[in-house]
């Protein structure tokens, strides 16, 4: 009498197997937490990156923000545009290299950050975790990412 087996590729694709699914669902999460939050301040969720880049360095090639947020310049010259026409940002051809477009916050966008300090804060209490889980989280998230922009020859 034969037993049938599982189907373990039928297993193998179900979507609440998938990490590809896990991470995508829970991105989108995050980013639906902090619509609300980011309206309030004026931005959207791929400015907020940017201006986070800044806000640790600013004056910065745009070529460095987009290696800071893996973005392509035609990804992000869009963003940059949004962000200068907001009054957020400053877009300056280098002197030394007119190739070279250098960003830099202007007033309005350092005291921004002031009102975004609190951000991570609300974010990190709706997440429901403790700081070592989010800080476990984050350090595999980094890893996996890592691991495979390793071995896809990034």
């Amino acid at each position: 009498m034969e037993t049938a087996e599982p189907d373990l590729s039928a297993e193998l694709l179900a979507l609440d197997n998938q990490l590809c699914f896990a991470v995508y669902s829970a991105n989108h999460a995050i980013t639906r937490m902090y619509k609300p939050l980011l309206d309030r301040l004026g931005v959207t969720y791929p400015q907020y990156l940017v201006l986070l880049v800044l806000w640790e360095r600013d004056s910065v090639r745009v070529g460095e923000i987009g290696e800071r947020l893996m973005l392509e310049t035609n990804t992000l010259t869009p963003l940059l545009k949004r962000l200068e026409t907001l009054g957020l940002v400053d877009r300056q051809r280098s002197p030394q290299d007119e190739r070279r477009v250098i960003v830099s916050l202007t007033d309005k966008g350092r005291n921004l950050r002031g009102e975004a300090a609190r951000l991570p804060e609300r974010v990190f209490a709706a997440s429901g975790c403790s700081v070592p889980e989010v800080q476990e989280l984050r350090g595999a998230l980094v890893a996996l990412r890592d691991r495979l922009r390793a071995r896809s020859g990034e």
